[in-house]
């Protein structure tokens, strides 16, 4: 569950939600702009020729800056002076109310100037300050649309079109938002279910890996409800559409991210406080310092004084700080394969001591594998496994899938004909003449068939670790020539995620798992699991992960948790920070605040180091704007003057730009921290290393 900031408006801003509409076009527009409008404003200031030791001299000069300021002042400023009018109207001053006070006091101060009231060169600072703070805005804007695009293309599971059967029973291709409640498509065997709804007609097994995590296809038949982007393995079925639109689970991925992306990080919600409370000192000391030196009879020196006290207060390091930081940790985040959604989550990441891993689809390829062959006398593994290669190569079930690229790996090649599916039990060909059958438990069941002792010994031993076992059937005979164990493999990287978390100063390593306890303990003793520190809970029911996360807080452990299935959900929205693995589901994506994209265990560590840089480098940013301001204020108004120690609106200035580019080449630093997982290890976990999958399988 993503969890909403009750400042929710401090990231972007009242301003932002009211007049940009949170459209990083709308400020790249206005900054490109000012920044063309900036250039010869600054170049043609006295103050700049002064400082660089050069001439400029054209007819019109002088208009340069009141008429290039003016219009930057008034367009490039609009964002920020609409958003001042709602912090007093909200009576909240903030971020906004503070700029717009510093943008207004340098035109007025400028024009004054102008018009030979004041000796005060502000237009090329007025203009510099407005371009600097709309980039600023430009980059937190464009890191939002960044991240809400990289999760919304997470929902392009869906087919583009669906085949819709119309009143007269005829079949229509037809875009799938087309669609409508109440309308019947087809599915055929291998295609995507176009939308939700339920089965009206046909049986099949569907591959729901997007939706569960789990590789096993299960069947569905009449009446059973499907999901959008589940897979029909081996038979057509037709379904009737429930959902569509905004109703279904994948439009809710985008509601999720829009209300996530609105919530405002810790680091971003002290800058707005320190924001208000500048706004309050700021105008506490332009208004003493003004009737301090007014009482004093230097009525000059006291607006020179005011205004250098409004112009330094106003935060250029403070409105970078942290979208600069936000800008580039979400850029880099996504290139490497990290979706930030929620801000808090990630901020949370670096306190965690506790990573809690779903064994199925996280740490297991969800993928299966051949792990074992068995034939009977008279008959070689190679020859079985052509034979049933063949059987198979016209499936779409994953299991018949396993045992054809195992076939093909070993280049055993062979032909069937009259290849037909048995739902729920298996399938059978012709091969060299010879009738042949593969299936599981229900296939034999269904023939009758009682398997060899040497191989039911065999297959036995392979249920017992949790395998899935397929049977071949010579049906001329009805006899078992041969059995195969087919299992789902430990990722290679998996061990290597293990060892990189503790290096990052992971105190505890979880597995949790629906397997029994033997199989559990296999699997994590292969993946390097230390005796006595690290856990297993094995045989726990989906509706119990979150006990489990629940559990492990309970003793004061601050616990990530990472899944990918829709049982996984209750526990990545009770875990201090959810981590959706990106190839996993709907569900588990919108109850993660960080979404993993690669599928990659190993980009947890990724996801530690990028929460540790950025927080370090919010705080260092925040730190630096902080200290300026409660030196250069003082300085400003003049506290010093006595030991003839004082600071100029240009010398201001300068330090403002100083500033400035602190904050930004510290926020550039963030770029050396390494987010991509290190190659995987060559060598391919076997002991202990694959997933075993029920013995039970439909097939």
């Amino acid at each position: 569950m993503v969890e909403v900031h009750e400042h929710s408006h401090a990231h972007g801003h009242p301003g932002h939600d009211k007049h940009a509409g949170h459209d990083p076009e709308a400020f790249r527009r206005r900054f490109w702009l000012s920044l063309a409008l900036t250039v010869p404003i600054i170049a043609t200031s006295d103050m700049i020729m002064e400082w660089f030791g050069y001439t400029l001299d054209f007819p019109g000069m002088a208009w340069a800056g009141p008429v290039l300021g003016t219009v930057v002042f008034v367009y490039g400023g609009r964002p920020f002076l609409a958003g001042a009018v709602s912090e007093v109207r909200d009576r909240a001053p903030g971020m906004m109310l503070l700029i717009s006070m510093a943008i207004t006091v340098a035109y007025t101060a400028s024009l004054a100037t102008s018009l030979g009231l004041f000796d005060l060169d502000f237009w090329w600072e007025l203009a510099a300050l407005v371009t600097i703070m709309l980039l600023g805005h430009w980059q937190e804007m464009k890191a939002i649309g960044q991240a809400r695009g990289a999760l919304s293309a997470l929902a392009a599971l869906l087919p583009d079109d669906a085949e819709r059967i119309t009143g007269g029973g005829a079949v229509a291709r037809v875009p799938v938002a087309d669609l409508m409640v109440g309308d019947t498509v087809l599915v055929r065997s291998g295609g995507r279910v176009p939308a939700d709804g339920r089965i009206i007609e046909g049986t099949a097994e569907l591959d729901e890996s997007m939706i569960t995590g789990e590789s096993r296809p299960v069947p569905r038949g009449d009446g059973d409800r499907v999901v959008a982007g589940t897979v029909a393995t081996d038979s057509a079925i037709r379904v009737r559409v429930d959902a569509v639109g905004e109703n279904t689970a994948l439009a809710g991925i985008g509601r999720l991210v829009a209300q996530a992306q609105a919530a405002g990080g810790r680091a971003q919600v002290l800058a707005d406080r320190f924001a208000a409370m500048l706004f309050y000192i700021a105008t506490g000391a332009a208004l003493l310092t003004f009737l301090t030196w007014w009482a004093l009879g230097d009525l000059d020196q006291s607006v020179v004084r005011t205004v250098t006290v409004l112009v330094i207060a106003c935060p250029h390091a403070l409105g970078l700080a942290i979208p600069l930081v936000i800008a580039l940790s979400t850029a880099l985040s996504a290139k490497a394969g990290i979706l930030v959604k929620d801000r808090l989550a990630l901020e949370r990441m670096r306190t965690v001591d506790a990573v809690l891993f779903d064994k199925t689809g996280t740490l297991t390829k969800g993928a299966h594998t051949v792990t074992g062959v068995a034939a009977a006398d008279g008959h070689g593994d190679d020859d079985v496994l052509r034979i049933a290669g063949a059987v198979e190569a016209d499936s779409e079930h994953p299991l018949a899938r396993a045992l054809t690229a195992v076939a093909h790996e070993r280049g055993l090649h062979a032909s069937a004909t009259g290849f037909r599916s048995l739902t729920g039990r298996g399938v059978q060909a012709t091969v060299g003449g010879h009738p042949y059958a593969v299936g599981g438990p229900a296939l034999l069941r269904e023939l009758g068939v009682t398997v060899p002792a040497e191989l039911e010994k065999t297959a036995g031993q392979w249920s017992r670790r949790g395998a899935a076992v397929l049977h071949l059937v010579r049906l001329s005979d009805t006899t078992v020539i041969a059995v195969f164990a087919l299992e789902d493999e430990v990722r290679p990287e998996a061990r290597q995620a293990i060892e990189q978390l503790r290096r990052t100063g992971i105190r505890k390593i979880v597995m949790i798992t629906g397997d029994a306890r033997p199989v559990a303990e296999a699997v994590a003793a292969g993946l390097g699991f230390r005796p006595g520190v690290d856990e297993v809970f094995a045989e726990v029911l989906p509706a119990d992960k979150d006990r489990a996360v629940a559990g492990l807080q309970a003793r004061g452990l601050r616990v990530a948790m990472v899944g990918d299935g829709v049982n996984d959900a209750p526990a990545l929205a009770r875990a201090d920070v959810g981590l959706a693995i990106g190839a996993g589901t709907d569900v588990a994506i919108e109850s993660a605040g960080v979404v993993l994209a690669s599928s990659d265990p190993r980009a947890v560590t990724g996801v530690i180091r990028l929460s540790k840089a950025s927080y370090r480098k919010m705080v260092q940013n925040l730190a630096w704007a902080a200290g300026y301001n409660i030196v250069a204020i003082p300085l400003a108004a003049g506290v010093l003057a006595w030991a003839g120690l004082t600071l100029s609106p240009a010398i201001g200035a300068v330090l403002m730009s100083a500033s400035t580019i602190v904050v930004a080449l510290n926020a550039q630093l963030l770029r050396r921290v390494r987010l991509t997982p290190q190659d995987s290890p060559a060598e391919t976990l076997r002991s202990g290393g694959r997933r075993p999958m029920p013995s039970d399988a439909s097939r």
